[in-house]
């Protein structure tokens, strides 16, 4: 099997503000920014709780990737770690994470300050993972609403989707894609006016091949309605669709499966995301995210989200998938990427939330952390 995108555990994960950097050396790690643009480590302010209707939820969390990759990513080459540009402001972090939780109950430990300024204090995507129909509007607005009033962008991931993960370590969801139809319409319905992006069902096309042909068209025409839904209850929301990552299927496959899926339409998405949960280095998401672009053969408006969250140092060359070792913080997130036709670089896992060997899937690791952010 190749390597799907994730493990799931959260209902909400966030980090700070920071903008991606431009480099163009091959290099995907980054150095934390003070507010002046220096480098140094520093101590971030205090955030306080997220209200409750909002709180991590004790049954789910960002996935982590699953399985070996099908083919290892070359070495990125050695390169010294251009500077920081000045911190980002378009994103949004919602002030309720494990890793918030742990800086704030751990102000002394000796990998606190580091934790706090290469990842709490970065914005990351916010996950809603559970099924729980009856407070799901109430929770997604909560976030955007908070997004809203700071003029900033929030990243909401939605991660319900009937047989996920194929029976694997995130299996769950709704019950069947009736009950999913109608999550995705409370969803939609806390999402507000302001602008949010939506990443729409990791691992929900590019791991289907578990369902029969009957099951993946229906679950594809459950995720192209929802895409419908989305954007009709919010013009502002882009939604974005599972394209894998460019250590699984070839691109034209992947396209073939993502027009299936509505992410084709300009009524239902705004293009795809890659690599969520996984490794691989920038520069190969966005070669394959332009190729399954252009195999899509979609609005020419349609872009790529790409989660840099853990690819520093890209994937290991063993596949392994489960919390490797060496691996480093990518590039920070940010909305300009200065990359043609790719709209956003996104933390969509949370560094130091383990794939369920440094710790039960889904929870914060602070050794795990500290050496993914650690120069």
């Amino acid at each position: 099997m190749v390597a799907a995108a994730s493990v799931v555990v959260a209902v909400g994960t966030a980090t700070g503000m920071h903008s991606a950097l431009g480099d163009r050396d091959g290099s995907d790690t980054v150095r934390p920014a003070s507010a002046d643009g220096s480098t140094g480590v520093r101590t971030a302010p205090m955030v306080p709780s997220g209200p409750a209707s909002v709180s991590v939820s004790p049954s789910v969390s960002a996935p982590a990737s699953k399985k070996a990759s099908a083919k290892a990513s070359p070495s990125p080459r050695k390169a010294s770690r251009p500077p920081a540009e000045a911190p980002s402001t378009r994103l949004y972090r919602h002030p309720s994470s494990q890793v918030l939780d742990w800086v704030q109950g751990n102000p002394r430990d000796w990998r606190a300050d580091v934790i706090e300024s290469r990842i709490a204090d970065r914005p990351a995507a916010v996950w809603f993972a559970d099924y729980a129909p009856a407070s799901i509007t109430s929770r997604v607005r909560a976030v955007t609403s908070g997004g809203a009033a700071q003029g900033r962008v929030p990243v909401l991931v939605a991660y319900t989707i009937p047989d996920r993960d194929c029976g694997g370590a995130s299996q769950g969801g709704a019950p069947d894609l009736g009950a999913y139809d109608a999550w995705i319409d409370r969803f939609a319905a806390g999402l507000g006016s302001a602008e949010v992006v939506v990443v729409l069902e990791p691992d929900s096309i590019a791991q289907s091949d578990c369902l029969s042909a009957a099951g993946r068209a229906d679950r594809f025409a459950s995720l192209a309605r929802a895409g419908r839904v989305l954007k009709a209850a919010n013009p502002r929301a882009r939604v974005y669709y599972d394209a894998g990552h460019s250590g699984w299927h070839p691109a034209a496959k992947q396209a073939s499966l993502l027009k299936q899926a509505g992410a084709a339409s300009a009524a239902s998405s705004d293009g795809i995301f890659s690599n969520v949960s996984n490794f691989h280095v920038t520069s190969a998401e966005i070669a394959y995210d332009r190729q399954v672009l252009d195999a899509l053969a979609g609005p020419s408006g349609l872009g790529a989200v790409i989660d840099t969250s853990r690819n520093g140092n890209g994937a290991p060359p063993d596949g392994e998938w489960c919390d490797p070792a060496g691996r480093k913080i990518g590039r920070a997130p940010t909305l300009n990427t200065g990359e043609p036709r790719i709209d956003a670089y996104l933390w969509v896992k949370l560094p130091g939330e383990s794939d369920g060997c440094k710790g039960t899937p889904g929870t914060f690791s602070p050794s795990y952390a500290y050496d993914l952010a650690s120069p």
